[in-house]
């Protein structure tokens, strides 16, 4: 599990992203000063850090450039409540790699936090040309399947939805990854429509799609496939 910094001096928002990155499978550390969260960085080398801009001791600002200083690359997603571009431009400039002004929607959040994950951590999987299981065969390339020899008529979504899937074979997918790499927006659609695809998906895919053996539920998180 990827480790996040928080380093954030309002109670509410800090206790709050930290129950938040928790479920979804983070684990978290907190500092509620520039200067403690500097050091913590330094310390325990997180994989990416959520910086407020404005603290005590010292600010978000030199906190980020402090840190680019002694060269410590881990990606940083800037917190402000100032929404001038003058204070976004310098801190991207300072070397944040990308910032959310407050109030914020913390889907919009989590969406940041693991596109910036995907960007600068290794992937050790790759986007597989086919998939098969069952009597079913899956042409990600040519945008083909079948079923018992039978063409099945696929969307581009849900060719999206079952390759990345198919990607992570027994790993649970949460809705909004799937929603980030397969619908690359965060405001709309919503996570519905991630289960109304995959709904469509076993109703083309499983032999009994009102008990599904393939496309599973993983409740309170997304869904994964099960092959065999």
């Amino acid at each position: 599990m990827s480790l996040v910094l928080i380093v954030e001096d309002d109670a509410a928002i800090l206790r709050g992203l930290t129950d938040v990155l928790r479920f979804e499978h983070f684990n978290v550390i907190a500092a509620t000063d520039g200067d403690a969260g500097y050091r913590l960085a330094l310390e325990k080398k997180p994989d990416l850090i959520i910086l407020d801009l404005m603290l005590p001791d010292m600010s978000g600002f030199d906190v980020c450039r402090r840190l680019r200083t002694e060269g410590l690359s881990t990606p940083l997603l800037m917190l402000t409540a100032r929404g001038e571009e003058s204070d976004r431009v310098q801190g991207l400039d300072l070397g944040a790699d990308d910032y959310v002004t407050k109030p914020f929607s913390i889907r919009e959040l989590l969406a940041r936090v693991r596109a910036l994950l995907r960007r600068t951590q290794p992937q050790d999987t790759k986007l597989p040309d086919e998939v098969r299981f069952d009597d079913v065969v899956v042409d990600f390339r040519g945008f083909a399947a079948f079923k018992g020899g039978v063409a099945v008529e696929m969307t581009p979504k849900e060719f999206g939805v079952l390759r990345l899937l198919a990607a992570r074979v027994g790993e649970a997918v949460t809705r909004d990854d799937l929603l980030s790499d397969v619908w690359d927006q965060h405001g709309s659609p919503t996570t519905r429509t991630v289960d109304t695809h995959v709904a469509s998906l076993r109703a083309k895919l499983e032999d009994d799609p009102s008990t599904p053996k393939r496309l599973m539920t993983v409740h309170g998180v997304g869904y994964k496939l099960t092959i065999p």
